[in-house]
């Protein structure tokens, strides 16, 4: 199943009953079965799953954080002026939760009158729920910081480390934290102790990172293949070597995705190839042959049978791992 949208594909996720959506660079959110939903006035920068798992949840450049499902979209949030260059959802708390210039915002759709603003000294660039939903992980300029999400007056708990942080995840356990930086490498800590891991070795920028088989692997991109590092064990990835499944001289990953419980990963690569691969056998099934723009947006079914895929010039597709 193949798709023409004709604009930037921003983001892809599978809902919780397995249907693919895409969030576009004209603002709207595509699902595979047809419905297209205006969303924005502008582009949708950003996606993610919404608490409940149905339809996508978007940040635009027209500041309003939108829940789109196939009968419609409903707003949010709206802050006129701002761009939501990041949105994050907890199954586990409810809440959701965006980024907006130097601020994160946290609301909770159960209750309206509930609003958390949290202010950082440079932007926001990335934010992520901790397992339980209960603290919040914000990729900023020197480092990390975290927040509980539901308190009003607090001082973050702040993993400094020099440079730009850009992206970041959650270890399913909540022991580690890992972000990827502006640099061409990661960095990591164990949260319990602010311990530091240095994550290096990349040939290019990590843009995309999730956790696999349990938890005991993250993958990467970010290089010539899928990095894989170890998260087995009570220090995690600390003196522990990555491996890297399905090098390519010719490309390089540009996104990932995987299940966490899950052994299989996904690839898509800067020549606009997309492949699957099995960890424990290290057996790679090529999902998208032909090449073109460089994989934008990639992800995972939840029971890991079919991959979405979506590249910069607007193509999109849906493929089944044989």
């Amino acid at each position: 199943m193949t798709f023409s949208f004709d604009a930037y594909v921003t983001a892809a996720h599978f809902d919780r009953a397995g249907r693919a959506a895409f969030a576009l660079g004209d603002g709207t959110v595509r699902f595979e079965s047809g419905e297209s939903v205006q969303a924005h006035d502008g582009a949708a920068l950003a996606a993610s799953l919404p608490p409940k798992g149905e339809g996508l949840l978007t940040g635009g450049d027209d500041g309003r954080v939108m829940l789109s499902t196939p009968a419609g979209a409903q707003e949010i949030a709206s802050l006129p002026g701002k761009w939501i260059e990041s949105v994050a959802a907890s199954a586990e708390s409810g809440l959701i939760a965006f980024a907006a210039g130097r601020e994160l915002h946290v609301r909770d759709p159960a209750d309206p009158a509930f609003a958390r603003v949290f202010a950082h000294e440079k932007s926001a660039a990335d934010i992520a729920f901790d397992p339980k939903g209960r603290r919040i992980a914000v990729a900023t300029y020197g480092g990390v910081w975290l927040w509980y999400a539901r308190i009003a007056d607090q001082k973050p708990v702040i993993l400094k480390w020099a440079g730009s942080h850009i992206a970041t995840c959650w270890s399913p356990d909540g022991k580690f934290l890992v972000s990827a930086m502006q640099e061409n490498q990661l960095h990591g800590w164990r949260v319990a102790d602010e311990k530091n891991m240095r994550m290096g070795g990349y040939p290019s920028k990590v843009r995309s990172l999730a956790f696999m088989s349990k938890g005991a692997l993250m993958a990467t991109s970010g290089a010539n293949g899928a990095v894989c590092w170890p998260f087995a064990g009570a220090t995690g990835p600390m003196g522990k070597q990555a491996a890297e499944i399905g090098y390519d001289e010719a490309a390089m990953t540009t996104r990932i995705a995987a299940r966490l419980d899950r052994t299989w990963l996904a690839a898509g690569l800067d020549d606009g190839r997309v492949w699957a691969a099995d960890v424990t056998g290290e057996r790679l099934v090529p999902l998208k042959a032909e090449k073109g723009a460089a994989i934008s947006a990639l992800a995972m079914s939840p029971d890991a049978t079919r991959v979405a895929w979506g590249d910069e010039d607007g193509n999109a597709g849906v493929a089944e791992i044989a």
